[in-house]
């Protein structure tokens, strides 16, 4: 006996119920029509993952529960085929508003739901808020198909053993678990060893369906897997594409066996590319942009955003502007040129040498003795974030902000300056990294937009902010090899700062670097919402008061 299963690794809109119904019946119907009998849709698919407060409203709940109906009525006539269907559902029909949910996965076959199983284990970290929204299911969910009993699980539910444990008990042959779990580097992998654990401790096979695409801060990258009851690797989706992924369930006696293509595993590098580039093109495509522009300033970071924006969105999406002051080196303009250039981008030059000289005339009779600053340097930099706006709010097209986790660790970024914009593409990414990003893309086209979009001198030459005379980002911070050693320890891993002096570190490096960690949280709660792809982002992972004493 041979069942075929089908994955449906796609990409969802939040709130576009009726587009994501329809979505999943052509995935139905493609899957049955090329011999599937069960298809696995992803955690809470007919909505979208994650709708936050929205789930708090009535309105949204019924939406959903239309959409469901929707898909069981259009896919009635696939004769024998079985959909697990990720969806919100009211605890009861009278639920007032503000009421918890379950998050649910239905068994829809020939036009009925047959079961439905409630989530048990309700994540409440990270990114995390489930807690908030849904009420914990208790009960196993198995379901038989062409003579395989099927155990359904909701993403954190595998994670822990009782829900599986408790599906085997039920008479579970093989465990299907539908999820969303955001995207961070060595995410991948993690999930597949504990996927391995829930193996050997049922002894049941495994299929992992998984969703794919951006929404706001978070990324999925799809990677659904199977494993074989040894544990053994038996399936693998490609990573960061939408993909109906086929798996062909052997059953002889009670031993089943998984057979289909796996797809190899990525670099570090190449993960982190897709990441950043799905979570531009959905960010940007869902929300209704025209278009990306941002400045060139012929840096390091920016040279990185412009890159991905380019992969992301296609060269005639993407303007750059390089807006020179009177601290611009010559090889920035050149580099910047060079660089647009080479991907085949819009690019204009606006000096900032007027306004600059503009407002300092406006501001001599207050500043009358006193010496130029941080304060004239900030100027230059919240000039050119009007300009940005400016074409933004005239042309429409979004306005990517190209700081990196580095700055905005330690708050080395203009408010309403090089932050002005609406969406942050690096700002979970590391100096060091964003380097060597850089180097690796330049060795790489992952897109067909160019091998060595980015100018090598760019790479090469020590990073600067270019707004006062001979700056360099070292006049004012650690070497970034060590600032992103202490962030990374400090920040993403919650490590003592004790701790991390007794690894090795100088006193001094961490003490500064820790006390600009606290000090700019004023900073980054008005940054742009930007890309997760760490294990801890300044996001929805991030939750400290601005107003604080304590330094831990």
């Amino acid at each position: 006996m041979t069942l075929s299963i089908c994955t449906a690794q796609l990409n969802f809109v939040v709130g576009d119920m009726p587009g994501n119904a329809q979505k999943i019946i052509a995935a139905a119907r493609e899957a049955y029509a090329q011999g599937a009998r069960l298809l696995l849709t992803p955690e809470l698919a007919i909505c979208g993952y994650a709708a936050e407060d929205l789930f708090l409203r009535p309105a949204f709940i019924a939406a959903c529960d239309d959409a469901v109906k929707t898909v069981a009525c259009e896919t009635a006539g696939l004769k024998g085929l079985a959909i697990v269907l990720g969806h919100p559902q009211a605890v009861s029909a009278d639920a007032p508003a503000f009421s918890a949910c379950f998050n649910a996965a239905s068994v829809l076959r020939d036009g009925q739901i047959e079961q439905t199983y409630a989530k048990r284990e309700l994540p409440n970290y990270q990114v995390f808020d489930e807690r908030r929204y849904f009420v914990a299911g208790s009960a196993p969910c198995v379901f038989e198909v062409k003579g395989v009993r099927v155990g359904v699980l909701v993403c954190e539910d595998a994670w822990f053993a009782a829900p599986a444990r408790d599906a085997a008990a039920a008479g579970a042959q093989l465990l299907a678990v539908i999820n969303a779990s955001p995207f961070h580097l060595g995410k991948g992998a993690e999930r597949e060893q504990t996927m391995r654990e829930r193996v050997a401790e049922t002894g049941l096979p495994l299929v992992y369906a998984h969703l794919v695409g951006g929404q706001d801060e978070v990324v999925f990258e799809g990677r659904s897997f199977a494993l074989n009851a040894d544990g053994s690797v038996a399936c693998r989706g490609s990573s960061f594409e939408e993909k109906l992924v086929f798996a062909q369930v052997h059953q002889a006696q009670e031993a089943i066996k998984i057979e289909a293509e796996i797809a190899p595993e990525k670099s570090l590098e190449a993960d982190l590319w897709d990441a950043l580039v799905l979570g531009v093109r959905d960010y940007v495509g869902k929300n209704g942009f025209p278009g990306a522009l941002l400045g060139l300033s012929g840096g390091i970071d920016s040279a990185l955003v412009l890159a991905v924006a380019v992969d992301a969105l296609g060269a005639d999406k993407v303007r750059t502007v390089m807006m020179p002051s009177p601290y611009t080196a010559d090889i920035s303009w050149i580099d910047a040129r060079d660089m647009a250039t080479r991907l085949g981008v819009r690019y204009d030059e606006i000096s900032i040498k007027p306004q600059f000289e503009a407002f300092k005339a406006a501001l001599a009779s207050d500043f009358a003795g006193l010496p130029e600053d941080t304060t004239e340097e900030n100027l230059q930099a919240r000039i050119r974030g009007t300009l940005l706006m400016a074409l933004s709010n005239k042309f429409g097209s979004i306005v990517l902000t190209t700081g990196n986790k580095s700055e905005m660790s330690t708050g080395y970024c203009t408010l309403y300056g090089d932050m002005a914009g609406g969406f942050a593409v690096i700002k979970d990414v590391a100096k060091t990294r964003v380097f060597d990003l850089a180097r690796w893309r330049n060795a790489n086209d992952p897109y067909g937009t160019g091998v060595g979009p980015i100018p090598e001198r760019i790479i090469t030459r020590p990073p600067s902010a270019e707004l006062r005379p001979d700056q360099k980002d070292q006049d004012s911070l650690p070497p970034y090899e060590v600032l992103d050693a202490i962030v990374a320890r400090y920040m993403e891993n919650d490590e003592p700062i004790e701790s991390i002096i007794a690894s090795g570190f100088e006193r001094a490096d961490v003490e500064r670097v820790t006390r600009l960690i606290k000090l700019n949280e004023y900073k980054r709660r008005q940054a742009p919402v930007g890309i997760r792809v760490t294990r801890r982002s300044f996001g929805k992972d991030w939750r400290y008061p601005i107003t604080s004493k304590f330094r831990a």
